[in-house]
């Protein structure tokens, strides 16, 4: 009966000579292959000291963006929470009370906004979906921790800086149709 994968070969069971019973070929070669690879360059980095250059697009820690005048941009409208494949985002929204008007940018807030590392698998698919452009992924890598709660980021982490001067810029990760767009300020999105 033949092979399905048709790759069978017939194998001899030929005695061995003396030059072959010592393996000394074998052990030459063995030698050779590792004298080799001591004067190819290393495939590996010494990455505390040494940091390797990340592509345009990116995807690492995620950021809660804020507006310009330094207000909260997200309005907990959970679009991000059903896109994301991992289930990842968890959210509660709050209504803005009167006076916290420099605070949130709209009526409805997130009062909590949580993102679990663990589970998220950076696809992006959260920054495509938000429609107020609130969050997005940065170039940042996720620091290692040990323990499983410090994984789940929180708007203390999350939450850009109210400086202007520390925020990140996200622009590379806009395509020019968006940059355009964003100009325009008569459109109710951009004021």
């Amino acid at each position: 009966m033949e092979s399905l994968s048709n790759r069978s070969k017939i194998v001899s069971n030929r005695k061995m000579n003396l030059w072959e019973k010592i393996y000394l070929p074998a052990v030459i070669t063995g030698l050779s292959v590792t004298i080799r690879h001591l004067f190819k360059k290393n495939a590996t980095i010494r990455f505390p000291e040494e940091t390797r250059e990340f592509s345009e697009i990116y995807r690492g820690r995620h950021v809660l963006k804020r507006d310009d005048e330094g207000r909260e941009r997200c309005t907990a409208c959970g679009l991000c929470a059903v896109a994301c494949p991992a289930e990842a985002i968890t959210m509660v929204a709050a209504e803005r009370k009167p006076g916290e008007e420099n605070l949130y940018r709209e009526e409805k807030y997130a009062a909590i906004y949580e993102i679990d590392m663990l589970r998220c698998i950076f696809c992006g698919l959260c920054e495509e979906a938000c429609p107020k452009e609130a969050i997005f992924l940065t170039k940042e890598l996720v620091p290692s921790e040990y323990e499983r709660e410090r994984f789940k980021y929180g708007k203390d982490i999350l939450l850009e800086a109210a400086d202007p001067d520390k925020r990140i810029d996200i622009s590379k990760r806009q395509t020019n149709e968006v940059l355009e767009f964003k100009k325009d300020k008569s459109q109710m999105h951009n004021k």
